[in-house]
Formats: structure tokens, sequence, C-alpha cells
């Protein structure tokens, strides 16, 4: 049974589906959030998902306050999905590479990521 931060992950992300879920979770993740029955329109969850992902949101999980996750996971799996390197995953989320690379571990199934082969100039300038 999920429970928790969990939980309120699964639920985020079926209420705004992949592209809304992250950038939710990037432009709130680590704070709380006041879930009100109506949003102004100066209110950060609009300004992060839209007025319909708000009205959404408001539907489902008002009146609360909530500890928005920071799901790095999920985070580094869209990022991934998107073609950024490790570098500038690890940027986004705030964590070293070596971070990146454990999230990476954990991961079964994931795909490894071909590896850039050097060029044949290199090659020769370095005898190889």
């Amino acid at each position: 049974m999920m429970r928790g931060q969990a939980y309120l992950k699964v639920h985020l992300h079926a209420i705004l589906g992949d592209e809304g879920f992250v950038r939710f979770i990037q432009a709130l993740g680590g704070k709380r959030v006041y879930f009100s029955y109506t949003f102004g329109d100066d209110s950060d969850v609009i300004q992060a998902v839209g007025r319909a992902s708000a009205d959404k949101l408001s539907r489902a999980l008002a009146p609360a306050t909530l500890r928005i996750p920071l799901a790095r996971r999920e985070r580094a799996l869209a990022y991934r999905k998107q073609g950024m390197s490790d570098a500038a995953i690890a940027r986004k989320l705030g964590v070293t590479e070596n971070a990146v690379g454990k999230i990476w571990k954990r991961e079964v199934g994931l795909q490894e990521r071909g590896r850039s082969a050097k060029s044949a100039g290199q090659l020769d300038l370095f005898g190889g």
C-alpha cells in the first residue's frame, strides 16, 4: 500500500500527465502548497501548469496544504527521455553526476546509453 509522498507522486502524475507532472514538480517541488477550491491568476500552481490543470488539481486535492515531492527519479527519467546528458540532468535536479548515476543503477531494465566513439582524428593523434 502506497502512503505519503509516494501516493502523492502517483496521484499528481495521474492528474497532470507526464509533461505537466515534470513542469509542476520542477516549479514547486519541495514547497508547501495550499490547494484551494479556486486559484487566483497569480497563483504559483497556475504559473506552473496553467489554468486547466490547476483546476483539475483543485478538484482532486482541495482543500489541503501539501508538501510537493521533489520526484528526482521521475524527473531524471523524463529528462533522460528528452535526450539530456547526465551532467545536464544533475544540474536540473541540483545533485551531482554521481547521484544521477546511482539513479540509473537502481532502475531495472534501463537501457545503457551508447558511448560515443572517438573520432578517427583523435585516434590517430594519440596513436590509437
